[in-house]
């Protein structure tokens, strides 16, 4: 279980309001002192009740509209409403546009923040509904719980009497207060939530990206980029930051506050690592202002020359000319959470992966220059420090390629590279950085569906995998696999022990199956367990199609094909096999969340088991399902809209055995 930080956001202050709306005296005019007018609060008791036509219940004019609507509960876009429905299926929100006004941006002029009303404990009746702009966030709060908020980037322009209304019908009374109130954060008994596998943060739109992930003093942390909207917030910019989960025993994880939460307009947090440097638990992340401004408004021009000049980068502080662009970080202040962003920056790069490699020394790898046109030399490579501060210096120019978020990992005889979404090199330990091959090449990588994943040495020999799952865009479901490794050095994949999501009472569906069979699916999650005779030594092929209760649209096929040593997700059929899909060093994307192929698998020559894990819920608007094949490969694929309400087994010179499946209890 995870225990969630869980507070109450109160609104309490001794500072009058700016202008205060009633029933009797639902419509005024107020007036704004230019240095006040960069953040506000506006507090109102609404009574929501049905509505049959979309409803303006709150208005200032030019800056800010409340409104109810009906949302189309097919539609899944940005909010992802439909994750909360009335019983009746219908998805009524409320939503709070602000007008944006900035010179760099003109074209980023309003942004709205909503919830789905089914989201509310008691849905229909009086909430206090509080939003606050404060400049960095605009944030939604409904009866003291924050519910969503977005990133803005410019301000609303007041008039010198700025005219505002109410429709009593909805709303007894509201207030405007400049400047905004500071809320005050009271501490709430910890929310215990769902397991840890397949986790996503409270929430209706809320996932999780990027994962960074290390084990330091017994506890075994993962910092993870928040996102909203996959990655939609801050007018598709992403405006994400690492939240922090951690723990001492692989049950029960703890929520920490975040380590890296936004300070200003123009922040936009990317990838990074955890790392110790001289005794202090560190987070570096880069910061992707190239989102915001072109790079001569930033402190990268300064940087490279330094670099030039220099042979090495150099450290620049808040006092630079320009805002701070490329790599920062975060230092804890018990060694445990409470980070405290140092806003140095130390290299040019974007998202930094720093770490100390098995002799001790400091390194980086070099990922990410920003834009579409990656520039030379400082962007990718290998690089080394005395410190985070003293300055790095490129020691492997060419290798790794940069991109995307590599992370470094020496696992006995072996050291590995994986970078990103479909990057993976290994070498003998004792050789040299230019002796990295290409495992993806050589179809033996073990991407299995996670986006960027991080690997963690947790006991010796015991490493973990943990990413995120595509749901409908950038970001998703966290998901953690535990790690083998063979003799020559390739990697495999399992589910980790300690968090398999617990099971109800277990059902036979049959002792022995060949052929062609169909069997219902009862349940809406379920683990589903079989044992796999192939006819002969690498023979024989198992298809197992999730079916929707009629037809097979949106339908997922899981495919094990032991003479060609392959497994797949494709679609599913009632008629036949699906076709054959592309590996990732065949082109395919895994990541992606839907169809695609592994290559080589371990342990299908004899008897094995096949485990399928099928999680659905409100939220997710699909199914995710998750497979381990002979305790030594994994790979996980996302449906959109479907429901399993069948399972068919279609075998060829294959048999199966003790066909089994239980209901998931969360």
């Amino acid at each position: 279980m995870i225990e969630l930080l869980t507070f109450l956001w109160l609104f309490n202050t001794s500072q009058p309001a700016q202008s205060t709306l009633t029933a009797v005296n639902p419509q005024a005019e107020f007036r704004v002192n230019v240095k006040d007018g960069n953040n506000f609060t506006v507090k109102f008791l609404a009574n929501i009740k049905d509505f049959n036509s979309d409803q303006t219940i709150l208005k200032i004019d030019n800056v800010l509209t409340v409104s109810l609507r009906q949302h189309d509960p097919s539609d899944r876009k940005r909010q992802n409403y439909p994750a909360f429905r009335m019983k009746d299926g219908s998805v009524p929100v409320i939503e709070a546009t602000i007008n944006l006004h900035s010179t760099d941006h003109p074209d980023w002029n309003s942004m709205t923040v909503g919830v789905p009303i089914a989201i509310l404990k008691e849905p229909m009746g009086p909430h206090e509904i509080v939003l606050n702009f404060s400049g960095v966030r605009w944030t939604m709060y409904i009866d003291g719980e924050l519910l969503d908020n977005d990133f803005p980037y410019g301000y609303p322009v007041w008039s010198d009497r700025n005219s505002w209304k109410i429709e009593s019908e909805f709303i007894k009374k509201a207030e405007i207060f400049l400047p905004s109130i500071t809320p005050e954060k009271k501490a709430k008994t910890p929310t215990l939530t769902a397991p840890i596998q397949y986790w996503t943060p409270q929430g209706h739109n809320s996932w999780v990206g990027d994962v960074a992930t290390i084990f330091f003093n017994g506890r075994y942390h993962i910092f993870y980029l928040y996102d909203r909207r996959h990655h939609q917030s801050k007018f598709g910019k992403g405006a994400h930051y690492f939240e922090h989960i951690s723990t001492a025993d692989f049950k029960t994880w703890i929520e920490h506050e975040a380590a890296t939460p936004l300070e200003e307009q123009w922040e936009c947090i990317g990838t990074g690592t955890p790392f110790v440097s001289d005794g202090k638990f560190c987070v570096a992340y880069g910061l992707h202002t190239e989102r915001i401004f072109p790079d001569e408004g930033t402190t990268l021009p300064a940087q490279l020359d330094w670099l030039q000049k220099h042979g090495r980068t150099g450290s620049f502080d808040r006092t630079a000319p320009g805002a701070p662009i490329g790599s920062t970080y975060s230092v804890s202040e018990d060694g445990i959470s409470r980070f405290r962003k140092t806003w140095t920056v130390f290299h040019p790069c974007r998202n930094p992966s720093v770490y100390r490699d098995p002799s001790g020394k400091l390194r980086m790898l070099a990922n990410n220059s920003g834009g579409k046109n990656p520039k030379p030399g400082w962007g990718k490579g290998i690089w080394e420090s005395d410190s985070v501060d003293a300055g790095w210096r490129c020691v492997s120019p060419d290798f790794p390629l940069g991109g995307d978020c590599t992370f470094f990992f020496r696992w006995g005889r072996f050291d590995y590279i994986i970078g990103g979404f479909k990057n993976l090199w290994s070498k003998p330990a004792d050789a040299p950085d230019s002796a990295y091959e290409d495992v993806v090449a050589k179809g033996l990588d073990f991407y299995d569906g996670l986006n960027v994943p991080a690997i963690t040495e947790v006991a010796p020999g015991r490493f973990l995998m943990a990413g995120w799952t595509t749901i409908r865009g950038w970001g998703g479901n966290l998901v953690i696999r535990d790690l083998l490794q063979l003799p020559d050095g390739r990697i495999g994949s399992k589910w980790m022990k300690e968090i398999i999501p617990e099971t109800g009472a277990t059902k036979t569906l049959a002792k022995t199956l060949a052929g062609q069979k169909s069997f219902p699916a009862e349940s809406r999650s379920f683990l589903l367990e079989f044992t796999v005779l192939p006819a002969e030594t690498r023979e024989g092929k198992i298809g197992l199609s999730f079916l929707p209760e009629n037809g097979e649209q949106g339908s997922c096929e899981l495919q094990l094909c032991m003479e060609d040593l392959r497994a797949q997700f494709g679609p599913g059929s009632l008629n036949g096999f699906a076709g054959n899909q592309k590996s990732l060093r065949e082109g395919g994307n895994p990541h992606s969340g839907g169809n695609y192929a592994i290559e080589n698998l371990i342990g299908v020559e004899q008897p094995f088991t096949v485990r399928v894990i099928v999680r659905s819920d409100n939220k997710l608007g699909g199914s995710l399902i998750d497979a381990e094949i002979a305790g030594q490969r994994t790979m996980l694929t996302y449906r959109e809209d479907l429901r399993v309400k069948k399972l068919l087994f279609r075998l060829e010179n294959a048999e199966l055995r003790n066909v089994r499946v239980a209901p998931l209890k969360n």
